[in-house]
């Protein structure tokens, strides 16, 4: 029921409850520096929701002060069971102060009493003056407190408590609250209440009898209530009447506290913008600090100050680095940002760009398909400030006259194709491929803003434009939509109109240079990570650009047969599954899949959702999966039904009407671990242990004169770990050339190399992977399906032979605590923000990355080691249309070879990714081949 909340209320917050409420509930949020955020997060998007939406003058966030107060005088055990402050809780409290401080919000600590009695106060004296108050709490305490004048608010249900709310939620009004909390007692609080009088008992007595003083006034009138045990409650009312007496002290809300200050003071001041700029930066809330940037702080936009606008903001340090060369927002106010439309003023700045040592480059195009996008202008930068743009397909009615495209890129390419200038840009694939539209080859490529972000911490931030400028330029970018609008009515870039067009346009090169000044200087005294910029990421666009560029060919008939076959599959599926289950149903539904497995077949609760559901997730049906036949039934549906739809009815559609290829995008930024990932399509995910994800690879086939040829790397991942490791043990067993897996059997089990059974190998396997991913005893015992207590065993054998191993792990995971990061063999850095998280499961989760990252990352750094070396042989020794490297899946490439050279160029293209790496055990690489690619691999 919505209630009236007269304008312009008093708001007093009960900060301390929403604190707790907020650190135990998601998102549990770190900074890049593994500082907890997530409480933080809670309580000041809840006050910035108040603020906003009721507009007040005055208000006051409320927390308990350190130390006792005066209930622990009175009773020694008042939250004595209450486990100390978690240090991730604790951690987040200054900063919350000063946030709320720098919002211009009062904020109050008073000591001997806790907020509660503050609040209290406060809203006693606003109600004497007639001033309405509401309260913002989670606290049912707090209810005790509500009259015509004083109402509750819970901002994070929403809930409005006035007289009758109270009344409804607890059956008592809120001048009885403080009787049925004494009766009822609080084990959060430790206040002890009457034994055994739960929240009925104290509904009835009230109801009944109104008071605890008239209760004990008349306790022959209880046993003549109705509920249960009411004929012998006397005698334990008499019993505990001390107890119940001192409860209702414990639970009563002091309303007098001597205070410093009146209601009348608590006026919301102007935010200390500089203040909570640095805030935000430092806690990374990106949204807030944008809004901050561009609008000024919500409690001055609430009360319509003008104060500390955007423009006028500036700032120290960046927060996140501590560098002193971050740049401030107001440098963004006198930049020169123009377009060029004269081809004799192109000119002066084609001269000044080939002096330069580098200049930022960047398009604006009809759309973000590679393969279909047009140009439509071109940005450029060569110092802080000063950015031009250059439309040439502007084509909305009345456009003003504009360069020729092809004159303009005429003069552009020879600059855009020479070493020298270099270039910088965000995201620099995507303008590659425009330019290769018109027959330009972008080279000489310094850096990738999007990619040095991502080298630096992959984790830290997103790494597009606009949250790298807010981030380390303190600076909120034009977005697309405020000049070309959104969702159906958004228009492309060629009818934006041009004098919107050209600051955004130039804006965007102007930040990305600035943007290449501060992470090049922060990169540099970070350990290897410019190496790993300039050597790895770099090189590998123009590589990335090539196989995107070349695509690959599908048979579109054999992925429509498959489809259909996958759709009498799937209705085979349901019609057991509906068997199974005795009735039909939809299988996609979660809530119809949770009544027939848990309410009609009674199946074990394994796990539950946040909201107390009966989990249907996949990890908990794949383990009901191995003792009941409907959970199995349901992944089996669930993994062919993610394959039509995502493969055997998706990919023809994906066929590009020019090229009949399809061309997938790979990001080089998005993977914590340095990997590559593909989208539209995602390559990465095509099954390849079932047969149907094999007979999709099928579909992936070779066109006429040519072969699919395949080399991945063999177990690169635990070849890494001995080399990492130095085990004696495991690096001897692949100088010897040896089944790893049979290796390792042979030492755990305590039987010869020959002896060695099938079973022993498939656990030994499981061992030796399920290390890498830092699996416990008890997921290996649930992977062999064996007791717990034998899978220990397993483990302990195995690093009794293996002791490099277990030091190995040991020494990183303290060293992952020391620093907050592991490395690669090559320098890239994987950050582990919660590596020393106080929460036991995120903290042991980090653990297990850190013992996995350091394998994972090299092996993605020997991948694209590999792509580089193989790209430049490729150019070097052969004769273009030979041999084209068309994908990368894991830690395999994938080749279109001319049938008649396969054996020559296979045999050396294996040599060439075999020396990408120069570990302490010999890099295997494997090849296959055939007419598509699951003949290959």
């Amino acid at each position: 029921m919505n209630k009236k909340i007269p304008e312009n209320p008093f708001i007093l917050v009960d900060g301390s409850s929403y604190l707790f409420r907020a650190f135990h509930a998601p998102p549990h949020l770190t900074n890049s520096a593994g500082e907890p955020t997530g409480a933080i997060y809670g309580v000041v998007n809840m006050l910035r929701s108040l603020v906003k939406r009721y507009k007040p003058s005055h208000m006051a966030v409320i927390f308990d002060a350190k130390g006792p107060t005066f209930r622990n005088e009175m009773y020694s055990e008042y939250k004595a069971n209450r486990p100390p402050m978690p240090d991730d809780l604790r951690s987040q409290i200054e900063p919350l102060h000063k946030i709320v401080q720098a919002m211009g919000l009062p904020l109050l600590c008073v000591d001997g009493v806790e907020a509660d009695d503050v609040i209290g106060t406060l809203a006693q004296q606003a109600g004497d003056k007639g001033r309405f108050t509401l309260i913002s709490t989670g606290d049912k305490d707090m209810a005790q407190l509500v009259n015509d004048h004083v109402y509750l608010i819970n901002t994070m249900s929403g809930d409005i408590s006035d007289t009758e709310a109270v009344k409804e939620k607890f059956g008592v009004r809120p001048d009885q609250i403080i009787d049925y909390l004494a009766l009822m007692g609080d084990s959060s609080d430790n206040i002890p209440g009457l034994p055994k009088a739960g929240q009925k008992t104290a509904q009835a007595l009230l109801q009944g009898l109104e008071s605890i003083d008239a209760i004990y006034e008349n306790t022959a009138a209880v046993t003549e209530l109705s509920f249960r045990g009411a004929k012998t409650m006397p005698d334990k009312l008499a019993e505990h009447k001390d107890q119940v007496y001192m409860s209702r002290d414990l639970a009563t809300i002091k309303c007098d506290v001597p205070l410093d200050f009146k209601p009348e003071e608590l006026t919301i001041s102007s935010a200390d913008t500089e203040a909570l700029k640095e805030l935000y930066g430092r806690c990374e809330f990106r949204q807030w600090l944008g809004e901050l940037l561009a609008q000024g702080a919500v409690t001055d936009q609430a009360l319509q100050r003008g104060a500390d606008s955007a423009a006028s903001v500036s700032s120290a340090a960046d927060s996140d680095t501590g560098s002193d060369s971050a740049l401030t927002a107001n440098q963004f106010e006198d930049c020169d940002y123009y377009a060029i439309t004269e081809m004799a003023e192109f000119d002066q700045w084609l001269e000044k760009l080939g002096k330069a040592d580098y200049f930022a480059f960047d398009t604006e195009t009809t759309s973000l398909n590679y393969m279909e996008a047009e140009l439509v202008g071109v940005s450029l930068a060569i110092k802080p400030g000063e950015a031009v743009y250059i439309p040439v397909g502007h084509n909305y009615p009345g456009a003003p006259d504009q360069l020729s495209r092809d004159e303009v890129l005429a003069k552009l390419k020879p600059l855009l194709e020479a070493d020298s200038p270099k270039k910088v840009g965000q995201n620099l694939k995507y303008d590659a491929h425009i330019l290769r539209r018109y027959d330009i080859r972008l080279d000489g490529i310094l850096s990738d803003t999007m990619l040095a972000s991502y080298v630096y911490n992959s984790v830290g931030s997103r790494h597009d434009m606009d949250t790298l400028s807010l981030q380390y330029l303190q600076h909120k970018t034009i977005s697309y939509t405020d000049v070309a609008g959104k969702g159906a009515k958004q228009i492309t870039f060629n009818d934006v109109a041009l004098e919107q067009a050209i600051p955004y346009a130039a804006e965007d090169a102007d930040v990305t240079l600035r943007l290449h000044e501060h992470l090049w200087g922060t990169l540099s005294g970070e350990g290897k990570l410019k190496q790993v910029l300039t050597d790895m990421e770099v090189p590998l666009i123009p590589i990335l650009c090539d196989m995107e560029q070349r695509g690959v060919q599908i048979d579109a008939q054999l992925l429509a047969k498959q489809s259909h076959e996958l759709a009498m599959k799937l209705q085979n599926l349901e019609e057991r599954a509906y068997e199974i289950a005795g009735e039909t149903f939809n299988l996609g539904s979660p809530k119809q899949l949770q009544r027939i497995l848990f309410e009609e077949l009674k199946l074990p609760i394994l796990k539950k959702t946040p909201k107390g559901a009966p989990s249907t997730a996949e990890e908990t049906l794949q383990e009901l999966a191995l003792d009941y036949p409907l959970p199995a039934v349901i992944m089996e549906h669930r993994g062919l039904a993610k394959l039509k739809s995502t493969y055997t009815d998706k990919l023809p559609k994906m066929v590009n009407h020019r090229t009949q290829r399809i061309h997938t995008s790979y990001h080089q930024a998005v993977t914590a671990t340095g990997r590559l990932s593909s989208s539209d399509p995602n390559l990465q995910n095509i099954p390849i242990r079932t047969e149907e994800g094999r007979r999709v690879r099928q579909a992936f086939t070779a066109p006429e004169g040519y072969v699919v040829l395949a080399i991945d790397y063999s177990q690169i991942e635990l070849r890494i770990m001995a080399h990492l490791s130095q085990d004696k043990n495991l690096l001897q067993a692949f100088a010897r050339a040896q089944d790893i897996h049979k290796a390792t059997a042979a030492e755990v089990f305590g039987v010869s190399l020959e002896d060695v059974t099938n079973e022993q190998r498939r656990s030994a396997k499981a061992v030796n992977f399920g290390l890498i991913y830092g699996m416990s005893a008890f997921g290996l015992a649930r992977q062999l399906d064996i007791p717990r207590h034998e899978a220990q065993h397993y483990m302990d054998k195995y690093f009794e032979r293996f002791p490099g191993v277990l030091e190995y792990m040991e020494t990183t995971r303290e060293k992952a605590k020391q620093q907050g990061y592991v490395e690669t063999i090559y320098g890239r850095r994987l950050h582990l923000p919660e590596i020393n998280a106080q929460h036991g499961g995120r903290r042991k989760a980090a653990e297990r990355a850190a013992i996995n990252a350091p394998m994972q990352g090299t092996a993605a750094d020997i991948i694209k080691r590999a792509m580089i070396k193989v790209a430049d042989w490729i150019e070097q020794n052969t004769s273009r249309g030979d041999v084209w490297m068309i994908m990368q899946v894991h830690d395999e490439l994938v080749f279109e070879v001319k049938a008649e050279q396969l054996e020559t160029l296979q045999a050396e293209l294996v040599k060439v990714m075999e020396s990408a790496a120069q570990l302490d055990v010999p890099l295997i690489a494997e090849a296959g081949s055939g007419n598509n690619w699951d003949e290959a691999h």
